[in-house]
């Protein structure tokens, strides 16, 4: 015997179980949501099938689109800038040494570094020696925001020139993909080897091939399996992303959230160009009305064409005839049943630019950058707005810095700076109570100074850095390093200067005191 099934309605005519969770859950008001029922998958399972699929479609609108490239050049501008500066920091309270040999050993290590990192002529901190160090962490920015990811191998080039003979290999993570494009499995996905917990074991990268002379994908048909480090811990191959989920092997690039919106625009502008280019065309129109009997020859005479070539003809010795003019401007006198049509471009704009502007804001909170700067668009920016657009696009590019930028940086630092142990350019201070690799972490610790945060109003954002340091919120080294400065630099170009100064018998720098910014502060307030 079947039992009945028991189905409770809410007043609306709905199942009620239906209606008693979340709204989001259910079918909505009216059922919007009803046909909306999107597969629950991982971060894996929704991104590798069509990941080069989505990736050459945002290197396709990079290339193409004028604000795709410009939102990638405002995150390499914002986060890296004109030179990427080491601030060496070892934990020397974990080694076993005094602060001030660790200042020491810091200072020796920066030295070293900057000369073998920065050489603009030599390059060779990178493979193909065309990258300073500034230009490999500019470009792995630029590439995580295209494709949601970062990669790079550490060889060893000896012989060279260089001091050292680690290098550093710039990796187009379109090479990274499974052997012969095999299908995913459980330990190998994406061009990825994972162990049991997920961890990267290794990868697997497509060979260049150049020989199609432009017309392929530039990428041969063997594949080369790179470890991710040596047996005895050194990175050999880097992938730098920022994972969503748990099990995530790829990286997802930024665009893949606007790119149909993307695509449109440039389309949207082509569009509204052509229908102002047709409609200032013709300036004016001339309808006429033919009579009857040419009507009906037009229609079915034999004599058609010959017809309303004499008519035609008719008409144009008539206005050739006619010379009436109004403050120097001819005005024809029409014949009967004609019409003059003056013709105007109208609104060309028809809200377009509201339209634009829409799309460009859906694209600028896509790519996680302020609108003003992306869309080049300033004219309607109060200074409150800016800060507070600016001040917010600030802390992304901070995040982005740490992340990505920062984490790549550290990487191949810590390459270099065992290289320059292993060959004696530095030495690590006496009486350290852990080596290198007992305390790798301790000794390559560090931080990086970018770009310098945008200041609309200079003279407020030092008054702000004054005070702060002044009331104990800050230090020189935290405010020198938002404006892109290393403090040490700054400090010790300073003491440089007024030695110069002295000796040349120029006065000392008048200083602008605490207190002259406190009263001018005070003074702005009461106005």
């Amino acid at each position: 015997m079947n039992t009945p099934t028991v189905e409770i309605l809410a007043p609306n005519g709905q199942p009620a179980r239906q209606q008693m969770s979340y709204n989001g859950a259910g079918a909505g008001f009216g059922g919007q949501l009803r046909d909306w029922a999107p597969g629950l998958k991982t971060a894996d399972a929704a991104l590798l099938p069509n990941l080069d699929l989505g990736n050459a479609r945002a290197d396709d609108v990079v290339r193409n689109n004028a604000f795709a490239s410009n939102g990638v050049q405002l995150h390499i501008d914002n986060i890296v800038g004109s030179l990427f500066r080491l601030s060496f920091k070892p934990r020397w309270q974990q080694l076993g040494i005094k602060e001030a040999d660790a200042m020491a050993f810091a200072r020796d290590v920066e030295a070293a570094w900057l000369e073998i990192a920065e050489d603009p002529v030599g390059c060779y901190l990178d493979a193909e020696r065309k990258r300073t160090f500034t230009m490999l962490i500019r470009e792995g920015v630029g590439t995580h925001v295209r494709s949601g990811e970062d990669m790079f191998s550490a060889e060893w080039i000896p012989g060279r020139g260089s001091l050292i003979a680690t290098a550093i290999k710039q990796v187009t993570p379109k090479r990274v993909c499974n052997p012969n494009r095999a299908a995913d499995s459980a330990t190998r996905r994406g061009g990825v080897e994972l162990d049991r917990y997920g961890a990267a074991v290794a990868y697997h990268l497509r060979s260049q091939n150049n020989t199609a002379f432009g017309f392929g994908d530039g990428m041969g048909h063997t594949w080369r399996r790179i470890t991710r480090e040596t047996r005895f811990g050194r990175p050999k191959f880097c992938h730098v992303f920022e994972p969503t989920e748990d099990g995530q092997t790829r990286g997802a690039n930024q665009f893949l959230a606007v790119l149909e919106q993307m695509q449109m625009l440039p389309k949207m502008q082509q569009t509204k160009l052509q229908n102002a280019i047709v409609n200032s065309m013709y300036a004016a129109t001339l309808e006429a009305e033919l009579g009857p009997e040419a009507a009906s020859a037009l229609i079915g005479g034999d004599l058609a064409e010959d017809k309303l070539t004499e008519y035609m003809g008719a008409v144009e010795g008539y206005h050739n005839n006619v010379s009436i003019k109004m403050n120097g401007a001819r005005i024809p006198h029409l014949l009967p049943g004609e019409r003059l049509n003056l013709q105007t471009s109208g609104n060309v704009d028809n809200g377009y630019v509201d339209l634009e502007s829409s799309v460009l804001r859906w694209l600028a909170a896509g790519l996680n950058v302020a609108y003003e700067p992306f869309a080049k668009d300033f004219k309607q920016l109060s200074w409150s707005a800016a800060q507070a657009s600016l001040g917010e696009n600030w802390r992304h590019f901070m995040g982005k810095r740490k992340i990505i930028a920062e984490r790549k940086a550290t990487i191949i630092f810590r390459l270099v700076l065992e290289e320059m142990l292993f060959r004696n350019l530095v030495k690590l201070p006496r009486g350290a109570s852990r080596d290198f690799y007992q305390a790798t972490a301790a000794w390559t610790n560090c931080t990086w100074i970018g770009a310098g945060r945008f200041a609309i109003d200079g003279l407020k954002a030092v008054r702000e850095a004054i005070l702060k340091i002044e009331y104990g919120l800050s230090t020189y080294e935290k405010e020198l390093a938002i404006m892109g400065e290393d403090y040490q630099e700054t400090f010790m170009q300073q003491v440089r200067e007024q030695e110069e100064r002295k000796e040349k018998g120029l006065p000392r720098p008048a200083w602008m005191q605490f207190d002259k910014f406190a009263q001018d502060e005070q003074q702005a307030s009461e106005a």
